[in-house]
């Protein structure tokens, strides 16, 4: 009975190294792209407040 639990376990193995290879891999590639964390933005105060107060009317009809 142990040779069957050792047959079932290993392909379970091979395919949780394929698949952490595979993790590996794509984690590496998605590295490589995170570039110019440290740059500043060339937009300063796009959200800033408005020159008045917004005025709100009831719509008439």
């Amino acid at each position: 009975m142990s040779t069957e639990q050792e047959s079932h376990d290993a392909p379970s193995d091979e395919m949780k190294r394929k698949f952490r290879e595979a993790l590996d891999k794509k984690n590496a590639a998605h590295r490589t792209g995170e570039a110019h964390l440290d740059g500043e933005s060339v937009v300063h105060g796009a959200h800033g407040q408005a020159g008045r107060k917004r005025e709100f009317r009831r719509k008439s009809g």
